[in-house]
């Protein structure tokens, strides 16, 4: 067994920002695959109680983002934004009250074409909406040493990655993982033409079949191994693909959501293998 070795010296960093993004909503109701409306609290905000490693079914609420939700107000900025900005990049506050106040991203949320970040429980408290937040991005262009044919890495802090203990063992890339997911659970986002920003969603409409695969222990942070899907260019199914996720927004009500995964790794054949761990979340690898 050995340390797996990436590419670092090799990786740009470079400055992105957007702002503290409002919650919105295009109609007062969601309704459920039950075919139930519900009001609930959804995407967008600075959101106090909901952080990584909590419980993403702990809550009433539908997409809901942890901890701090961030857009850029112009397209083209916004998508350079969210396709740049990597989960573990340093996030620092630059305007308000809490000016100075340091996090970090936890991923990208596609559809609304949102960035998430953790910041400390005072820093939220001095932030208000429309904050500028401004991330150190790095992370696109990562290889893996040996597997650079093989393994296609995205949206992924180098520094993040050290933490993650992957190993290379008979040839496979052994990552510590939360959850194995099937493919046939993988739902909204499907088809996408790109990967390297936004998710896609674990469905949970089956509670009878999520508890049985014990995804109903899921966390917001957990790094997460979906079978049989193929995230290299967009996402789908293939058969022997692996990817490596992490778990990004809260469970969901609408048919064909859920929990959504933004991906870390993938390869087009199995040479990626999970290690179950119950400590692969982001929150114990930033210590907070």
């Amino acid at each position: 067994m050995q340390k797996a070795k990436i590419n670092s010296a090799r990786l740009v960093m470079q400055s992105v920002a957007g702002m503290v993004r409002h919650p919105y909503m295009g109609g007062p109701y969601r309704i459920s695959h039950d075919g139930i409306a519900h009001v609930l609290p959804a995407t967008g905000a600075i959101t106090y109680n909901v952080k990584i490693g909590d419980s993403v079914y702990a809550m009433e609420c539908d997409h809901v983002e942890p901890g701090v939700t961030v857009l850029n107000p112009d397209k083209a900025e916004n998508a350079a934004f969210n396709t740049l900005s990597c989960v573990g990049n340093t996030a620092v506050v630059i305007s308000g009250d809490a000016k100075g106040a340091r996090g970090f991203v936890t991923g990208t949320h596609g559809g609304v074409e949102h960035v998430i970040c953790y910041f400390p429980a005072d820093a939220l408290e001095r932030m208000a909406i429309g904050d500028r937040i401004q991330v150190r991005a790095q992370g696109q262009g990562m290889q893996i040493e040996g597997f650079e044919r093989t393994v296609a890495c995205m949206n992924l802090d180098p520094n993040l990655f050290e933490k993650m203990n992957i190993s290379v063992e008979d040839g496979k890339l052994i990552v510590p993982v939360a959850a194995r997911v099937p493919a046939y659970l993988m739902g909204s986002g499907v088809g996408s033409a790109s990967s390297t920003s936004g998710d896609y969603d674990i469905m949970t409409a089956d509670h009878d079949e999520i508890v049985r695969l014990g995804l109903h222990k899921l966390r917001y942070g957990d790094f997460v191994l979906l079978e049989d899907c193929d995230t290299s260019f967009g996402r789908g199914y293939l058969g022997g693909a692996r990817t490596i996720g992490i778990v990004i927004h809260s469970d969901c009500i609408k048919m064909g959501h859920g929990p959504g995964v933004t991906t870390l790794l993938t390869s087009k054949t199995p040479v990626i293998e999970g290690r179950l761990d119950a400590g692969a979340n982001l929150a114990d690898y930033m210590g907070v």
